[in-house]
């Protein structure tokens, strides 16, 4: 019994001491990595998704501020529309069948209503030569001005000379002259937009002037040598009319002949 080895005889402290060795063993040792591992991955994460939502919620306050820019484009746009200009484009349509109705009144021939008449002509043409002015001097063009200004101008003129031709005043085929150009020279211009813009000519104002001067003497009721007058401005008018209308038809067909060669000749440089 005494020869029991010391060992042997702490055995059971050897083996109680044995989990706490290991335990003291494992104390000055690394902890475990496992634990921190998924606590510092998780921590890692964590601040990922921040940033990747920081910069989703960036991307939406950028996009916000994109989307209300065009927002705000769009509605100063088109607000545009109702500017000066255009305006005094639409008073000119609306003066159309207000004029017809004072160029018609008491049978067409009453001095008073024709003198009324001549006043809303006059403010058309007056407001013909400011509503373009304005609105190439204020940036104000818009495309509705482009269709409306040209629509405008040719109402209120063709107005007149159909009511002027209908009551006798003034022969049909004068009126059939200056109509027959206006219109085909309007539609030059859209057969040709390809090409380029045929731009207003001086000749062109010069005919505008003339024949709104000569059919507003027309309209008034003038007697003497006025009426004399009145026939010989309208001549100068016709003469216009035909000389600047033929003057833009060949300024048409220049015009597409070196739209066409400008054309031929980039085709043959990409072939190259």
């Amino acid at each position: 019994m005494t020869g029991v080895p010391a060992s042997a005889a702490g055995g059971p402290s050897a083996a109680k001491g044995g989990p706490a060795g290991a335990v003291s063993g494992a104390a000055p040792g690394p902890a475990p990595s496992a634990p921190s591992d998924v606590v510092s991955g998780t921590a890692a994460v964590v601040p990922g998704v921040g940033v990747v939502a920081g910069a989703a919620a960036e991307a939406d306050s950028d996009a916000k501020p994109a989307r209300g820019k065009k927002i705000a484009a769009a509605a100063v746009n088109q607000a545009s529309v109702w500017n000066i200009a255009n305006l005094l484009t639409m008073l000119r349509l609306l003066l159309v069948p207000g004029f017809v109705a004072l160029m018609l009144a008491d049978g067409g021939y009453d001095p008073a209503w024709r003198s009324f008449a001549w006043a809303a002509f006059a403010i058309a043409m007056i407001t013909d030569l400011f509503d373009g002015h304005l609105a190439r001097t204020y940036n104000l063009v818009t495309d509705f001005g482009k269709i409306a200004d040209p629509i405008a101008d040719k109402a209120i003129m063709g107005a007149a000379l159909i009511c002027l031709s209908g009551l006798g005043d003034l022969p049909w085929w004068v009126t059939i002259v200056i109509l027959g150009r206006e219109l085909g020279i309007t539609l030059l211009r859209f057969l040709v937009i390809r090409y380029g813009v045929i731009p207003a000519s001086r000749g062109g104002k010069l005919k505008t002037l003339s024949q709104g001067i000569a059919v507003g003497m027309y309209i008034l009721a003038l007697t003497g040598w006025l009426a004399t007058a009145r026939f010989w401005v309208m001549a100068v008018a016709v003469v216009l009319t035909v000389v600047t209308g033929l003057d833009y038809v060949r300024q048409a067909i220049v015009l597409r002949r070196q739209g066409i060669a400008e054309r031929e000749a980039a085709l043959e440089e990409t072939e190259a």
